[in-house]
């Protein structure tokens, strides 16, 4: 089986689609400002999705037995593959007991991002492979556990000046007009030389992600979940 692409799409964004894609996520449950559950449930998923709640509304106070009661509830309504637990602000005891409690309560397999998968063993989910390393070497560290990826198509930029290196992202005017490829990193790049500095665009294009995900599913990664709004005239 080829290695699904789920897009991760708003509940705006699933009413507004003139046709969902063929693995979708939800983006995303929140945790409530006015109660210790969660908020912004979807009003109706296909089956298979991807159900994912995020921190960016931080943990406060909120209730792990209760997040997990709820997430089950819905995951179970709407027939849901997967969970993921998407949070981003890490060495949180909060976020991290609720972590355990929704891995240990849901029945359907249950990813988390690399901050809070140290101690359990669900499936990870990893953070896009910086454009100037290789794939292999990003899940080096996890390797023997299950592999879901974050798929972007991010620019980079390195500057090179005589007192060192600088890494920033980049913006989508700085994207274009990348000739030179590397098929091992997945990218597209090129060269700016100055008296002063040299710098390095990097940039991920589509084919290069196409690239990469097969690359994954060979290293044995089960799912990628990118964003509707980035890939949908891609994919």
């Amino acid at each position: 089986m080829p290695l699904p692409l789920y897009l991760a799409m708003t509940a705006a964004e699933i009413s507004c689609a003139p046709a969902l894609p063929a693995s979708c996520a939800y983006m995303a449950c929140h945790f409530s400002p006015y109660s210790t559950g969660l908020s912004n449930f979807p009003q109706a998923l296909p089956p298979d999705s991807v159900l994912i709640l995020n921190d960016r509304t931080p943990v406060q106070g909120h209730d792990p037995d209760l997040i997990a009661a709820q997430l089950a509830q819905c995951a179970e309504q709407w027939h849901v593959s997967a969970v993921l637990l998407d949070f981003q602000r890490p060495d949180d005891p909060q976020t991290a007991a609720i972590s355990q409690a929704v891995v240990s309560a849901l029945s359907c397999a249950v990813g988390i991002s690399e901050c809070y998968a140290a101690d359990l063993t669900c499936p990870v989910f990893l953070s896009p492979p910086p454009l100037d390393r290789t794939l292999s070497a990003h899940i080096s560290p996890w390797l023997g556990r299950e592999l879901w990826l974050d798929a972007a198509m991010n620019t980079q930029l390195i500057t090179v000046t005589p007192t060192g290196s600088q890494t920033t992202h980049g913006t989508l005017y700085e994207q274009a007009d990348c000739p030179h490829s590397d098929p091992v990193l997945h990218i597209h790049y090129k060269i700016k030389v100055s008296p002063d500095q040299v710098c390095f665009t990097l940039h991920r294009t589509w084919e290069d992600l196409t690239a990469l995900l097969q690359e994954a599913e060979a290293l044995g990664i089960t799912r990628a979940i990118g964003l509707y709004q980035e890939l949908r005239s891609q994919s």
